[in-house]
C-alpha cells in the first residue's frame, strides 16, 4: 500500500459522554464487532466476571468508572480503527479535553432516558470549538425512555448542532424490537445478547413481509415515522458532517448489541481519515512524507512491575518507524525508540511502523511533557494542549517517613500525566496539589499507595484559583511578588503562580496591578 492509502484507511476517534451513559460498554461492543475481543467485558456486573477491556486500572475495576483515557486499535472492514475511550466523570475532564486534540472525529453517547447531561454539553463545546465531526449514539433503548423525536429536539437544542437520524428504533423498553437502518434502507431485528454478536435480518420497509416480523401496528408506526423523518430532517450531507455542523444519530442498546454494528459500518464509511493539524509555524498535512507527532497524554505505571511511564504520541503526518532518529523539539536533540508500542488498553505490542492517525506509545524516562513535539528534523510546535487552572487544592504530606523517595517519584510521575498539578509554595516550601475534582485526590492517594508503596495524607488549604502571571513592567511584577510573597508558588515547570484565596482578592489584585496579566491556563 502507498503512504496515502495507508493514511486514508485510518479512523481515529474518541467516545465521549456524561458518566454512566454507556461509553465504555459501547467501546467494548465496537471491539467485539472488530474481532479485537471475543467476549465483551462489563463495567459493573456480578455475573460477567470479565471487566471492560478499556477499564484496566485496579481503581477503575473497583469503582466501575473510567479514570483515564485508554487507547485501543484494531482492523475492521479494511480500515484501521483507533478508539480512545475517555473518562466521563467531570473530575477527569482535563484528560478528555486533551484527548479531543488527538482525534479526527467523535462519537457522543447519550442515555435515552436522561437525555443530554451537563458533561456532554461541556465536551460538545470543545468539539464545536475545534469543528470536530460528531456522531451521536442514543443508548439504553432496551430500558423505558423518552420519545425518539423528543430526544432529537433536545440534541439540537442542547448540543447546538443539526441532527439527522440514520437509524430508527422500533418501540422502546421491554417492547423494543430492533432498529430500522435509514442509511442502508434495511431492517435489523435483534435478539438481546450481551456477549455474542447476533445476525440481523434485512428487509425493505415497503415489503409486506415486515408485518410478519413486527406486526401490523408497529409496521404502520415505523412507516409513518420514517416518512416524517424524511420530511422534517434534511437529507444526510457528508460535507456538513465533516464540517462539524450536522450530527448523524443512531439508536440502540450497547449492552445488548442493538444498533452498534449499524453505527460502526456507517462510521467506517463516512468518518474522516486523518486531517490537517495546525502548528505555531504552519499547517501540517497528514500526507507529507516527513514524520511529525505530538505527546497528548502520559500514563505512569502501565506496567507496575517495571514502573514505566508511557508517552502517547499522535502521529500527525508521514510514517513513524522503529529505531529511526527523530528530533525532540523542546530538547533540540535526536532520539531513537527501540520499543514503540501499539495498544489494546493495557496490553501492548511492539510496532515497527505507524502512520498519520495512529497512536504510538513511547517508553518515557522523564523525557516527555504533554505537548512535546517529535519530527523528522523540522522545528514545529503543536498548539492547543493547555493545563487549566485547578478548582480544588490540598497540601500533600508524607504519611510514612521511610518512603519519602517513593512518594517523591510517585508524585513526579503522576503529575506528568497532567490530570492534577503540583505547586510548591515559596513561603513555606510545602507542596500543594491542585485538581478539578474531589475524586482526583482519592485516585492519587490510591495510586501512590498501590503503585508506588507510598502513603500520603491530605491537609486542607483555603484557595480559590491558581493564576500564572507575567508582565512587561518588571518593577510592578517585583512589587506584586513582594506583597503577595505568602501566596506565590512555582508550578512543575518552575513558572510563577499566584494562589488567590478568594474571588475578591483576585479581583483586587487585577485592579491594583494593571500591568500584570493573570492567566487561567498554562498556554499563554
Amino acid at each position: 500500500m502507498t503512504l496515502k492509502e495507508e493514511i486514508q484507511r485510518r479512523r481515529t476517534f474518541a467516545v465521549i459522554s456524561h458518566p454512566d451513559a454507556g461509553k465504555t460498554t459501547l467501546t467494548e461492543k465496537l471491539l467485539l464487532f472488530g474481532g479485537a475481543i471475543h467476549v465483551a467485558g462489563a463495567v459493573k456486573s456480578n455475573k460477567i466476571k470479565k471487566t471492560a477491556t478499556s477499564d484496566w486500572m485496579e481503581i477503575e475495576k473497583q469503582r466501575g468508572i473510567s479514570v483515564a483515557t485508554s487507547v485501543m486499535g484494531f482492523e475492521y472492514d479494511r480500515h484501521k480503527i483507533n478508539i480512545l475511550d475517555t473518562p466521563g466523570h467531570q473530575d477527569f475532564a482535563e484528560d478528555t479535553y486533551r484527548t479531543l486534540t488527538a482525534v479526527d472525529s467523535v462519537i457522543v453517547v447519550v442515555d435515552a432516558a436522561k437525555g443530554v447531561e451537563s458533561q456532554t454539553r461541556k465536551l460538545m463545546e470543545v468539539c464545536r470549538m475545534r469543528h470536530t465531526p460528531v456522531m451521536i449514539f442514543v443508548n439504553k433503548l432496551d430500558r423505558e425512555g423518552r420519545d425518539p423525536f423528543e430526544i432529537l429536539d433536545e440534541l439540537e437544542e442542547e448540543l447546538k448542532v443539526s441532527v439527522r437520524p440514520l437509524s430508527w428504533p422500533i418501540d422502546i423498553g421491554e417492547r423494543f424490537r430492533g432498529v430500522y437502518n435509514l442509511y442502508r434502507n434495511s431492517l435489523d431485528l435483534y435478539k438481546p445478547s450481551k456477549q455474542m454478536v447476533t445476525e440481523s435480518l434485512r428487509f425493505d420497509i415497503r415489503s409486506p413481509e415486515l408485518e410478519n416480523h413486527i406486526g401490523d401496528l408497529l409496521s404502520k408506526k415505523l412507516r409513518d415515522d420514517v416518512e416524517l423523518i424524511t420530511e422534517i430532517y434534511p437529507a444526510f450531507d457528508r460535507d456538513g458532517y465533516l464540517a462539524g455542523k450536522l450530527a448523524p444519530v443512531f439508536f440502540g442498546s450497547a449492552l445488548n448489541n442493538f444498533g452498534v454494528k449499524e453505527l460502526l459500518d456507517c462510521f467506517v464509511d463516512i468518518a474522516p481519515s486523518p486531517r490537517e493539524v495546525h502548528t505555531e509555524e504552519r499547517v501540517v498535512d497528514p500526507y507529507e512524507e516527513n514524520f511529525s507527532g505530538f505527546v497528548f497524554k502520559i500514563h505512569a505505571n502501565m506496567d507496575p512491575n517495571h514502573r514505566s511511564c508511557i508517552a502517547f504520541v499522535k502521529v500527525c503526518s508521514g510514517k513513524f518507524e522503529r529505531n529511526v532518529n527523530y528530533k525532540h523539539v523542546r530538547f533540540n536533540r535526536m532520539m531513537k525508540f527501540s520499543s514503540p508500542t501499539a495498544f489494546m488498553a493495557q496490553r501492548k505490542e511492539i510496532m515497527d511502523e505507524a502512520y498519520a492517525g495512529d497512536i504510538v506509545g513511547l517508553p518515557d524516562n522523564g523525557n516527555f511533557k504533554i505537548g512535546d513535539t517529535l519530527t523528522s528534523g523540522e522545528e514545529l510546535h503543536f498548539k492547543g494542549l493547555p493545563s487549566f487552572s485547578p478548582e480544588m487544592f490540598k497540601y500533600i504530606e508524607n504519611a510514612d517517613p521511610m518512603k519519602s523517595k517513593q512518594l517523591q517519584k510517585g508524585i513526579e510521575q503522576l503529575m506528568d500525566e497532567g490530570v492534577a498539578q503540583l505547586f510548591t509554595n515559596q513561603f513555606n516550601g510545602r507542596k500543594i496539589i491542585g485538581t478539578v475534582g474531589q475524586l482526583q485526590f482519592e485516585v492519587i492517594q490510591y495510586r501512590l499507595l498501590h503503585e508506588y508503596g507510598a502513603q500520603c495524607r491530605w491537609e486542607p488549604i483555603n484557595l480559590y484559583k491558581a493564576c500564572w502571571i507575567e508582565s512587561d513592567d518588571e518593577a510592578q511584577l517585583q512589587d506584586f511578588k513582594k506583597r503577595k510573597y505568602q501566596y506565590m508558588a512555582h508550578d512543575k515547570e518552575g513558572r510563577e503562580v499566584f494562589l488567590a484565596e478568594s474571588n475578591y482578592i483576585l479581583m483586587m489584585a487585577q485592579q491594583d496591578f494593571k500591568n500584570i496579566r493573570f492567566h487561567f491556563n498554562s498556554e499563554f
